[in-house]
């Protein structure tokens, strides 16, 4: 194989693996390199490990559910759109389904469908794949003619054991720092500052939030569906959403809580400041509905002690806590509680407030924000404006979104055009 004009390519997520079919599509010889016994690690835990592959949404609505840079998306959709992801995966013998909120997953239910058909795909057009195989560092030129215009070239990649790969087109798929038992562990951000790239600070997304009262311990594990959830910080609403909460020993998770993370702190250090975090528990029904129901539920329980009284309106965890913070005495017969106490009462159901201080690690997020800037990468090719011959694609990147196969779908995307771009220049 002519080494120098081969596409070498580190990092066999779904990223890596796209790229290198895309570049062995082209023609070019391909050479994937993964440091984990096995590609796709990662994938095989996405999605409850269901993989849920894309959305199948119009591409369009895919920019508003891109948290980070999205116009610098519009030429990977436009190159490998998930229309086109669905069909590929199909015709490599991944048969997908569309559930609820447009998202797609195998028919299988089994992530390491869509990683089998990947691999036979590579296999297929003779992608050279060095498992266990971990590069150092990138070889970049430092005196040649482009690098004193401001530009160094790619000449190849350190593997860890002292071996010079040398190539013209290198392109880091890596991932971020999510889930760092994966293999997800940062390389990607070190060789960008090693070669000149700018590195927005990595944080966590999609991750549960820590919230400072002590009383959320005492409802771990208790699962609250259909509530409104109001993120606040100062005067500004950063997140309002709708859906299913659960409380863990630190604060809240579900995909409530994760959605509201992706807004949190975004723009500014979340050291600045805490944030408040509201929960709407009836949000089907107005103040003056939920008025009434609390003079009926108060008819009916009129001779009861209040903490007696609830059954009907809270989960059974829920209610020493929501006693608690009424200030209404437990021990406090219904009948002798007064209008002013019933009104705070619905206050209290109605904007059920928590302090957010933080959010969980690495290894609890489904991504990463931050990343190697966009400003540092040609959109239309991956490619850098740093280094010629060196590309960035999926997760390494400044790109996140919500839930719902978004970010993957810009693995795919960025991943299919790093690998055609550098394929076309190599072949």
């Amino acid at each position: 194989m002519p080494e120098k004009h081969r596409v070498l390519i580190v990092g066999g997520g779904p990223a890596g693996m796209m790229a290198a079919a895309a570049a062995a599509g082209c023609g070019a010889e391909v050479c994937l390199i993964e440091k984990n016994e096995k590609l796709g690690k990662k994938l095989y835990i996405t999605g409850k490990g269901r993989c849920n592959v894309t959305n199948s949404s119009d591409i369009t609505e895919f920019y508003g559910n891109v948290l980070s840079n999205n116009k610098f998306l519009y030429s990977a959709f436009s190159d490998f759109d998930n229309s086109a992801l669905m069909d590929w995966l199909e015709k490599a013998g991944c048969h997908l389904k569309v559930e609820r909120g447009n998202r797609v997953f195998p028919v299988s239910d089994h992530a390491s469908d869509v990683t089998a058909a990947m691999v036979r795909e590579l296999k297929k057009r003779g992608v050279e794949i060095l498992l266990n195989t971990q590069v150092k560092g990138l070889i970049v030129s430092k005196d040649s003619d482009e690098a004193a215009a401001g530009q160094a070239l790619i000449e190849g990649v350190e593997l860890s054991g002292g071996k010079i790969v040398k190539t013209d087109n290198v392109i880091v798929c890596t991932g971020g720092l999510s889930y760092p038992s994966t293999g997800s562990t940062g390389d990607g951000y070190r060789f960008g500052k090693v070669s000149g790239h700018r590195v927005i600070d990595p944080a966590p997304s999609l991750v549960p939030l820590v919230v400072r009262e002590a009383w959320c311990r005492e409802l771990m594990g208790l699962s609250l569906k259909n509530v409104n959830l109001t993120l606040r910080e100062g005067a500004k609403v950063v997140y309002k959403g709708f859906g299913e909460l659960i409380f863990t020993h630190f604060g809240v998770s579900g995909p409530l809580a994760l959605t509201a993370s992706a807004y949190y702190g975004r723009g500014k250090n979340k050291t600045d400041g805490a944030a408040l975090l509201s929960l709407d528990l009836k949000p089907a029904i107005s103040p003056e509905q939920l008025d009434r129901r609390l003079l009926r539920e108060f008819e009916d329980n009129r001779n009861r002690q209040f903490k007696n009284a609830l059954d009907e309106l809270f989960p059974t965890k829920l209610i020493p806590v929501m006693v608690a913070r009424s200030g209404i005495a437990p021990e406090k017969k219904v009948n002798e509680i007064t209008r002013q106490e019933r009104k705070g009462l619905a206050e209290l159901i109605k904007n059920f407030e928590m302090t957010v201080t933080g959010t969980g690690g690495f290894a609890e997020a489904v991504v990463t924000r931050g990343g190697i800037s966009v400003k540092d990468v040609d959109p239309s090719t991956m490619e850098s404006k740093k280094v010629r011959g060196l590309y960035f694609a999926g997760e390494v990147l400044d790109l996140d979104a919500l839930t719902g196969g978004y970010n993957l779908q810009i693995a795919w995307s960025t991943g299919h055009l790093a690998g055609k771009s550098a394929g076309i220049k190599a072949r």
